[in-house]
């Protein structure tokens, strides 16, 4: 399927885009080689091969969850600019 100017004017108008001449000549072009590679990706046989959920597999990164002691509170809020006891104080966000 090739795609003409009046192809690429026309998306431009859709997503109201001012295009130069010379935009829409390189979109015109561009467009084409992306279409041309699809129609050599549809060439492809790939009836022998299973449908996939993901390109590449699928492995869990995340590590084993280990209990570790935690930073004391004190520390915690030692830099604290403003504290309550065992909490940080902060200000008001939503109204």
């Amino acid at each position: 399927m090739a795609i003409t100017n009046k192809d690429i004017q026309h998306i431009a108008e859709l997503a109201r885009l001012n295009l130069a001449t010379e935009e829409i000549e390189k979109f015109t072009n561009q467009f084409d080689n992306i279409l041309n590679y699809m129609d050599r990706l549809n060439q492809v046989d790939t009836n022998h091969v299973s449908p996939m959920s993901h390109p590449s597999e699928m492995i869990n990164a995340f590590r084993d969850d280990i209990v570790v002691p935690s930073i004391p509170t004190e520390t915690a809020l030692s830099n604290a600019p403003e504290r309550d006891e065992n909490a940080f104080i902060v200000p008001k966000v939503v109204g």
